[in-house]
């Protein structure tokens, strides 16, 4: 029997509190540096000229990064046998580069004429948002490739009992994470009357980022790999017969008929957690703040709703803390919860619970009444981070953790896609006359979410778990 897989066979030491905490450390910063992105991208977007279709374009970075770089990734991390361990290269070298593309977005415009003036050409009318649309896709491109193999660290060195409260602990540092995020800017604005600035904000997110991926990377554990032991897997894998892609997805859902049902739940969960993320600053700006549509307005006419715009951004960034403290609030009682009354029942009714903010959201616009709903919702998007990964986690075949992490991101990565493109249409479809110029229904995001979480819920009811 080799090394490896004499120590695979060795039963994993369960985790202590300190250890769960020191382990979701690195996805406090990832969660930082993507709740950042996800707050302010439209802002940086639109005051390039994006409109909303063209927003929502930018954002397949997303999903179609998740889509080709997490099973790709994950497929290479379970094959990676180095003396830094699995996943660790793809931690950090995923975090490097991200957080190299947080500071230069905010600065699109000024690399573009900087490249324009290096070329000695003049700068396309699209210049800014042409690079703007390049970070974004290098962003989200290294944030999946860290968020995959850190993911299939849970299999790899937490025990099968831990596995819920495991991910439960990831989904409080993604609560923490957004918390820290979302909220410095607003509790600097209103204590101490200093408004930071969309650049420093993406600064600080390149910095969490990375330094709390390279303290995951130097304290989390990985069996490290002699010259001798990776000879000895190369020849064992050699001599494996070569399963395609195609095969491993196949195989993925022969598994057991319960993968098919949670791969379904994660599909119309995130088209409405995705409405929720993409648009919810465009809403709180345009549709909470009436803020006219800009993308074409001149400078004078944007200038006078710089303010409101200001607010507008403070009120989303407030929004999204508030939800992402609940969920730092809850997550390790529902993780408790599910381990006592079973994953499905916690997570069907925190599936509900979020439809039912979602409805709210739609017919009501009043600020105080928003910033309720979005801390409701902050409940459901904790079941959302851990539940649906803990269902998986049962029914993971042993060395095969990074694939099916992999496969399992189509899931949350595909239903992105029809956020980006058609329900983006949608919405620019729907433009009304304000005084000012016109607005979009930003609120149709939500109607349109609530009704497939609804879906989400009704399929999570129908899961056969494991006793």
């Amino acid at each position: 029997m080799s090394n490896e897989t004499a120590a695979s066979n060795q039963a994993l030491k369960p985790f202590s509190t300190v250890q769960l905490l020191n382990f979701c450390l690195g996805f406090f910063g990832l969660q930082f540096a993507w709740q950042m992105r996800i707050i302010l991208s439209g802002p940086v977007t639109e005051g390039l000229g994006a409109s909303p279709l063209l927003f929502g374009l930018i954002w397949l970075a997303g999903p179609i990064t998740g889509m080709v770089v997490q099973p790709i990734i994950g497929n290479l991390s379970d094959r990676t046998n180095t003396i830094f361990g699995k996943r660790r290269p793809y931690l950090f070298a995923g975090a490097l580069f991200a957080s190299l593309a947080l500071w230069a977005f905010p600065n699109s415009s000024a690399i573009a004429s900087k490249i324009a003036a290096f070329l000695h050409v003049s700068e396309p009318v699209f210049g800014g948002l042409i690079i703007a649309a390049i970070m974004i896709w290098i962003i989200d491109a290294c944030v999946n490739a860290a968020q995959g193999p850190y993911r299939a660290l849970v299999p790899d060195l937490v025990p099968p009992a831990q596995h819920s409260l495991a991910n439960a602990y990831l989904s409080f540092a993604i609560g923490l994470g957004s918390v820290v995020a979302a909220g410095t800017a607003p509790f600097l604005k209103y204590v101490f009357n200093y408004q930071m600035s969309i650049n420093a904000q993406f600064v600080m997110a390149a910095l969490a980022f990375s330094l709390a991926m390279l303290w995951t990377c130097i304290t989390i554990q990985e069996k490290k790999y002699s010259k001798s032991d990776s000879q000895e897997t190369k020849n064992q894998k050699d001599n494996e017969p070569k399963i395609s892609f195609v095969q491993q997805f196949a195989d993925f859902f022969k598994s057991s008929p319960e993968v098919g049902k949670i791969c379904t739940i994660q599909l119309f969960t995130w088209i409405g957690i995705m409405s929720l993320n993409i648009f919810f600053t465009q809403f709180a700006t345009h549709t909470v703040y009436s803020v006219p549509d800009l993308t074409t307005a001149s400078d004078e006419i944007k200038n006078m709703y710089t303010n409101t715009i200001s607010k507008a951004t403070n009120f989303s960034s407030i929004c999204f803390a508030i939800q992402n403290l609940i969920c730092f609030l809850v997550s390790i009682p529902i993780g408790l919860l599910s381990t006592k009354f079973g994953n499905k029942k916690v997570h069907f009714i925190s599936l509900i619970t979020l439809a039912l903010t979602f409805i709210g959201m739609g017919f009501c616009h009043n600020p105080g009444f928003v910033l309720v709903c979005m801390a409701i919702a902050g409940i459901g998007w904790a079941s959302i981070l851990a539940l649906p990964f803990a269902m998986l986690s049962e029914f993971i075949k042993k060395g095969s953790e990074g694939s099916v992490m992999g496969i399992f991101n189509i899931f949350i990565a595909g239903p992105q896609v029809l956020v980006c493109t058609l329900l983006a249409w949608i919405i620019n479809q729907c433009s009304y006359t304000v005084s000012g110029g016109i607005n979009f229904h930003w609120e149709y995001a939500f109607f349109i979410g609530s009704v497939t979480l609804i879906i989400a819920a009704v399929i999570t009811n129908m899961i056969k778990e494991k006793i």
